[in-house]
């Protein structure tokens, strides 16, 4: 018996030794990739994971899985491989756990496919075929976040999403919440990327290059910007009345109090400088090209991460500005229930064309006037085609526009730029909507 564990042992071995081969032959621009994972063979699987590190595998399966197919191998180990350059698992906490792995399933098979390579080809390639030119239809480009934010839109039965896994699992998900703690993984994973990304140009005629690999290169490669991180940056200093901990000594406080009854040796510090939010201005364009759905998302990201934070003095003074070719509205925000009253029932006003300059105007004058304390800044949330003040405001000013766009018209020196992710905020928005429902049907 051990003799014979032994043997399907080293014939694993050399199957997935056989496999990175083939596939470096086929694929030269992915060889980085290909012997980036150490193989460990974990009896008892049942099938393939992966932890940013290593590919783990049960050598029976994988035996039961080459006799069935001659090509599985092939394809489970680039199924898997495609998942670590995609960065799908460093994403899986945050997301619904089946859909999120469903999602990143079809966009590896679905870029597989693409390569049309016979080394790669199972069985079941028409029927797959089949459920990815209707899922084309409906997200037209795939990847995992596409395909990920239409099922969390559209609700996906449980007959589909079981016929969907029946076709597009190829391996075990097991290790992707703990992979965000391979912060070392991740970066390196990060660096081969960028480099396939490059180097997959070189290849662009190959008969066996994915449009989708390309695409999703590009999507998993270009900078991200830190929404949270933008905002602290506009925190001011101010006072608060709080306990100032690391000023009082609670020794002689106490020592005070039980000598004297009531009369502490030393008093507390009633305050202390926190940096929270007290005066800012946020500017929506209400032009025609901004949709309103996209609007309430940005927003209630902003109060998210106010609140999360806990970013808000007890009295705040925010401005929410409403501007397409002139100033519609401004709703004066001193509180937390007010922002959420703002998110539950404001409307948007204007739908015009797009001037930036009335909302600088208008905030001047509101200076002039003494409407702010201290105003640190302003984040004027748009598409970014519009006329751009010639002057530059005496506040620091970010202009947050939605996805890249290489046509958009060019900031002027004094403009911060930050690009927003649309498909994440929708999508981000839309999780929070079915988390309240209390979605439990998957």
């Amino acid at each position: 018996m051990e003799q014979e564990n032994t043997r399907i042992e080293q014939l694993a071995a050399k199957l997935l030794k056989l496999t990175k081969d083939t596939l470096v032959i086929h694929m030269r621009f992915l060889d980085t990739a290909i012997f980036r994972l150490q193989c460990i063979s974990k009896p008892g699987l049942k099938g393939v994971a992966c932890d940013g590190e290593h590919f783990y595998y049960d050598s029976v399966y994988l035996l039961e899985q080459y006799r069935e197919d001659e090509n599985a191998i092939n394809h489970i180990y680039l199924h898997t491989l495609l998942h670590c350059i995609f960065f799908h698992s460093f994403h899986a906490k945050r997301m619904h756990e089946r859909l999120w792995s469903l999602a990143c399933d079809i966009a590896v098979e679905n870029i597989i496919q693409e390569m049309r390579l016979n080394k790669l080809k199972l069985k079941d390639e028409a029927e797959k075929k089949m459920r990815l030119v209707n899922l084309k239809k409906q997200v037209k480009f795939i990847s995992a976040e596409r395909v990920y934010k239409h099922f969390m839109i559209n609700d996906l039965s449980i007959v589909d999403l079981l016929a969907y896994e029946r076709l597009f699992q190829k391996d075990l998900h097991i290790y992707w919440n703990e992979a965000e703690t391979y912060e070392i993984s991740n970066e390196d994973w990060k660096k081969i990327s960028e480099r396939l990304k490059a180097e997959i140009q070189s290849f662009s005629k190959d008969k066996n290059n994915s449009e989708s690999l390309e695409e999703n290169l590009k999507e998993v490669t270009k900078k991200r910007y830190d929404y949270s991180s933008l905002l602290r940056s506009f925190l001011a200093l101010g006072e608060e009345m709080v306990v100032n901990d690391e000023e009082f000594d609670y020794i002689y406080y106490t020592y005070g109090l039980t000598c004297y009854g009531n009369m502490p040796l030393i008093e507390p510090l009633e305050y202390k400088d926190v940096k929270k939010i007290r005066d800012f201005v946020i500017v929506l364009d209400t032009s025609a090209s901004c949709k309103g759905s996209i609007v309430q998302s940005f927003l209630s990201k902003t109060y998210q991460i106010l609140n999360d934070s806990q970013n808000f003095f007890k009295k705040v003074n925010i401005h929410i500005i409403q501007c397409d070719n002139e100033v519609q509205s401004d709703k004066i925000i001193k509180s937390e229930d007010d922002f959420q009253e703002f998110l539950k029932n404001g409307r948007l006003s204007g739908f015009g064309g797009t001037d930036f300059r009335p909302a600088f105007t208008y905030v001047d004058q509101l200076i002039r006037e003494g409407e702010f304390e201290n105003l640190k800044g302003m984040i004027y949330f748009t598409d970014g085609y519009g006329i751009y003040p010639e002057k530059a405001p005496e506040y620091d000013c970010m202009f947050a526009f939605l996805g890249e766009d290489d046509r958009r018209p060019k900031l002027p020196w004094w403009a911060i730029p930050v690009i927003l992710d649309e498909e994440q905020m929708e999508m981000e928005n839309k999780s929070s909507e079915n988390a309240a429902e209390g979605r439990e049907h998957l």
